[in-house]
């Protein structure tokens, strides 16, 4: 394929992806786009799980030892324990693109593809611009943030939000935690019966303030872990085994 032609191809793409992001934002932003949150106060960390309202949320710890030494991390590290008897505050949140999306030129592949991808991308994007509203007002630890659009590619602002299934959060059942918490029909979302999140355009995570909160992989764990954490969660197992099978 010579130049031109892929010069061709690549602008046709482009504004075929422009014309298609037009047509949402114009459509669904604001209109479909939804986004739940809670702050979850007091939230105090007792040992590798969170206790968000009264409730536990199990989480998991990196097994496999650093080159360098470094500890292994847990999400619960970046909130206050429960021995300190200083409550702290973890943000909960679900974001989704409404579930018509999804139905969007269902006779052309090409363009419903783009259009989910696109979507997931929606729903991104109402998390980072929640993500900046508690920085910045709710919780308001960085009322005099103004970072550039790159700086925020860069994550160069204080706090994480792990979503579910990312690697520093990889087990798809705690939706249900989650659910129980936020009540997430209210904006359209309902889960399967292995958890996943319809419609497809979903995310919803925790929020960690703490200066110190990086993102992490928990990586590969021990079978002595893996039956603590399926005690913690009240599960078999062979149940737990079927979320967590990417890091046994």
């Amino acid at each position: 394929m010579n130049k031109k032609l892929k010069d061709i191809l690549s602008t046709s793409l482009y504004l075929l992806i422009v014309l298609v992001m037009t047509f949402l934002v114009v459509t669904y932003v604001g209109q479909r786009t939804k986004v739940i949150g809670s702050s979850m106060s007091p939230t105090l960390a007792d040992g590798d799980n969170l206790i968000l309202d009264g409730k536990l949320f199990p989480l998991l710890r990196q097994q496999i030892p650093h080159p360098d030494g470094s500890p292994f991390l847990c999400l619960s590290d970046f909130v206050r324990p429960l021995s300190s008897g200083i409550p702290d505050t973890v943000g909960i949140f679900a974001a989704s693109c409404d579930g018509e999306v999804e139905l969007l030129y269902e006779n052309d592949t090409y363009k419903r593809m783009l259009v989910q991808t696109l979507a997931d991308r929606l729903a991104e994007a109402a998390t980072e611009k929640m993500h900046e509203y508690v920085r910045k007002v709710a919780w308001g630890y960085a009322k005099d943030e103004n970072l550039s659009i790159p700086d925020l590619l860069r994550e160069k602002f204080q706090g994480i939000r792990p979503a579910v299934g990312y690697p520093s959060l990889p087990d798809q059942s705690v939706n249900f935690l989650l659910n129980d918490l936020l009540h997430m029909e209210q904006i359209g979302i309902t889960l399967t019966e292995n958890g996943a999140m319809r419609p497809h355009a979903t995310v919803c995570g925790l929020i960690l303030a703490h200066p110190a909160a990086r993102y992490f992989a928990v990586g590969k764990i021990g079978n002595d872990q893996l039956e603590d954490y399926a005690r913690r969660r009240k599960m078999s197992v062979k149940e737990i085994r079927k979320f967590l099978a990417a890091n046994l």
